[in-house]
């Protein structure tokens, strides 16, 4: 592979793998657009853990074949996650099969306690969000929703359009 005299060896050709395999994520990135990273569903999410983790393996070879096998498996990850995209956009019913739908939490400043039970939230966690949304009182918030990436939203009442619940799983 790359013929460093030791100790060096390894420190290098780790370092310039890994570059190069950063270099390759960033063009794939480039190619595929903005969303390769984003964390719109579950896939997503798993696109860029899956990819991290071949970085950090690409960075680790001692070979050439196995490094462009894991060039080839982010290139991989990319295309599964482009066509998925593509699928979900010309087809409702596949997006409704492989997306998690939005759950509705707490209503008016009510918990819908049936919902965080089947999604396994727990009222210390709304509460937490409630107050990183700098919410005064429980009464104040119109809506929180879990959100199909495992983020909750929290909308306060003074500024709220019955729209934003447009799709949102209703367990009450």
């Amino acid at each position: 592979m790359l013929d460093i005299p030791e100790p060096f060896g390894p420190v290098v050709r780790g370092l310039v793998l890994t570059a190069a395999a950063v270099l390759w994520t960033i063009l794939l990135v480039r190619i595929v657009g903005l969303r390769a990273f984003s964390k719109m569903t579950a896939f997503d999410f798993v696109t860029t853990i899956a990819t991290g983790s071949l970085i950090a393996q690409a960075g680790t070879r001692s070979e050439w074949p196995a490094f462009a096998q894991s060039l080839a498996a982010i290139a991989g990850v990319f295309l599964v996650q482009w066509l998925l995209a593509k699928a979900r956009l010309s087809s409702e019913r596949f997006q409704s099969v492989i997306t998690n739908k939005p759950v509705l939490l707490m209503e008016d400043g009510v918990f819908i306690e049936r919902a965080m039970s089947e999604t396994r939230v727990s009222r210390s966690s709304i509460m937490e969000k409630l107050r990183a949304a700098d919410v005064s009182s429980p009464s104040r918030v119109k809506a929180v929703v879990l959100e199909t990436t495992g983020d909750i939203s929290v909308m306060k009442s003074e500024e709220f359009d019955e729209c934003l619940l447009e799709g949102v799983e209703r367990m009450d």
